[in-house]
């Protein structure tokens, strides 16, 4: 859809809006020779699955203007030239500031809107806009962000995500798996009723502690980089309002255009087995040729 090149300013139109693109032919994976043409496309494509995952969350966009390899920045603030059709909402500041206006992409338009400005990971949090009139609203995910330290890969994550599985199906909670697209795994779990993000949190905290107890040679629940050498982190801490995840389908700023997979747990269990983790790196290549013969593996998370 967007493979071509040029090295200005095209016009088309998406999903009835018109919008502008630019500077399709530029590698912004020099490493592989993926191009920014390459990244709207991909986007194109996989927004029939992915735009259920972020619809009607604010948006934060990790932008590379000049590649993965130059230096980005990441945009919470929706830009002052956005479109006048793209929805918005204010969330209240943490600091003392006052609200973040933040970008809500909703639709395939509002996808290639954002990818454009060369925001090439998408991170929201977990929670959604809806028609709550107080913001942020509460969680409708617990997750589980499995980080493994040096010495380690996703292969220890998947042990440790099978054991944050079992744990929670004790308690006929589903827990939904997703490679980071960089290192590590995430675990997704759908929250029934109206939580609070304390009792969330503390939950989670609870079972990394309860975890990193049993497995003191493989877990590890503190944040400090001295700990976690040959183990896994359970990153609990992102079980709050103010934190944000790679959304599922996105791709990660890398030497290739990998990304962030939703997997099945037979998945998960043969690259523990084979001790491989190339068994759960997918490229944009990868998944929407899964997408096509498996469909959305997150589309109950």
């Amino acid at each position: 859809m967007f493979a071509l090149s040029s090295e200005g300013s095209i016009k088309t139109t998406v999903a009835g809006r018109e919008l502008i693109v630019s500077n399709l032919d530029k590698e912004f994976y020099p490493a592989s020779g993926f191009t920014k043409g390459e990244m709207l496309d991909y986007y194109a494509r996989v927004a029939p699955v992915m735009l259920s995952h972020i619809v009607d969350r604010p948006l934060t966009m990790k932008r590379f203007p000049n590649g993965v390899d130059a230096p980005y920045f990441f945009e919470k603030h929706v830009p002052k030239h956005a479109p006048e059709w793209l929805p918005r909402v204010k969330v209240p500041s943490s600091s003392r500031g006052g609200p973040v206006e933040y970008a809500v992409v909703c639709d395939l338009a509002g996808l290639i809107w954002a990818a454009n400005l060369a925001a090439v990971e998408f991170h929201v949090p977990l929670w959604h806009v809806g028609r709550r009139r107080i913001l942020p609203a509460p969680p409708d995910h617990m997750v589980f962000d499995l980080d493994p330290g040096d010495g380690a890969t996703i292969v220890e994550c998947c042990t440790v995500g099978r054991y944050i599985a079992d744990i929670l199906g004790e308690r006929d909670l589903v827990c939904r798996p997703k490679t980071s697209g960089s290192k590590g795994l995430q675990l997704y779990v759908a929250l029934p009723g109206r939580p609070t993000w304390d009792k969330v949190r503390q939950d989670a905290h609870r079972i990394a502690v309860d975890l990193e107890r049993q497995y003191p040679d493989l877990v590890v629940s503190s944040m400090r980089k001295s700990l976690r050498r040959d183990k896994v982190l359970i990153d609990w801490s992102q079980n709050h309002p103010a934190k944000t995840t790679v959304a599922a389908y996105s791709l990660r700023a890398g030497a290739e255009p990998t990304v962030s997979t939703p997997v099945g747990w037979q998945e998960v269990a043969d690259c523990e087995m084979r001790e491989d983790p190339a068994v759960l790196r997918f490229t944009a290549a990868d998944v929407l040729e899964r997408i096509d013969r498996l469909g959305d593996l997150f589309s109950e998370a």
